[in-house]
């Protein structure tokens, strides 16, 4: 988990952000928490030769639309009784200063629509209540004959490990560098800011964890930096 303090305005904020899985990220300011979600993250699990999969059957029924996070709907695109389609947007909910497209995940019409503009929502509040269309069940697919199994290859060399005592301090999340604050050569203890990161509309002091001493500094001023690449190096 990683803390950051910083200020906006003049005022005092306290942050915390901690990886779940999957390119999920648990990010808490001042004791408001979010669930955010960083897409190049998405672990991507082994490729397997396979018959292509048939689209998943759409149930008729009731379908709720809930709030993914704490916010405010700004604009409202549906009313009462209008056909959608999957993937339209429904309505806009503004959180952590992001406008965010609510869709709706089926074809069918909107039954009723829960909230007001203007309206602030918390995380799992009903937004639009859907009645989703009908659709028959996916035909079936004759699986392709599996490949024959390839003659086992050694396995790859392992990777030349590490210098021993290296550090690495790296992104919490995805961002731009603002400023570098120490150089090759610095000696910092843990908990030493050696850069400042702007992210989500705030600007981030990211701190060493660890005592050591700048051996590499592996970004500048400017560059845009993703979640959990190396910055600077310690020794």
């Amino acid at each position: 988990m990683k803390e950051f303090k910083f200020k906006i305005g003049g005022q005092d904020y306290a942050a915390t952000v901690e990886d779940l899985k999957d390119g999920q990220m648990k990010v808490t300011v001042n004791g408001q928490t979010y669930q955010v979600e960083v897409p190049h993250k998405k672990a991507e699990g082994p490729r397997v030769a396979m018959a292509p999969a048939a689209p998943e059957a759409q149930t008729a029924g009731t379908k709720n639309v809930n709030s993914e996070l704490p916010g405010t709907v700004t604009k409202i695109n549906v009313t009462n009784g209008q056909r959608v389609k999957r993937g339209d947007v429904l309505l806009v909910v503004e959180a952590m200063k992001m406008a965010n497209d609510i869709v709706s995940e089926v074809d069918g019409t909107v039954q009723r629509v829960a909230v007001t503009q203007g309206q602030s929502v918390n995380q799992g509040d009903l937004l639009v209540e859907m009645v989703a269309d009908f659709v028959a069940a996916k035909a079936e697919v004759t699986p392709k004959p599996a490949p024959a199994a390839p003659a086992p290859v050694a396995a790859p060399a392992p990777a030349a490990a590490a210098p021993a005592g290296t550090k690495t301090v790296t992104a919490p999340l995805p961002g731009t560098i603002t400023k570098v604050t120490v150089k090759v050569g610095d000696t910092v203890n843990a908990g030493d800011t050696v850069l400042l990161m702007e992210a989500m509309k705030m600007e981030n002091n990211i701190t060493a964890e660890f005592a050591g001493t700048v051996k590499a500094i592996l970004v500048e001023t400017g560059a845009q930096v993703q979640s959990g690449q190396a910055l600077v190096e310690l020794d």
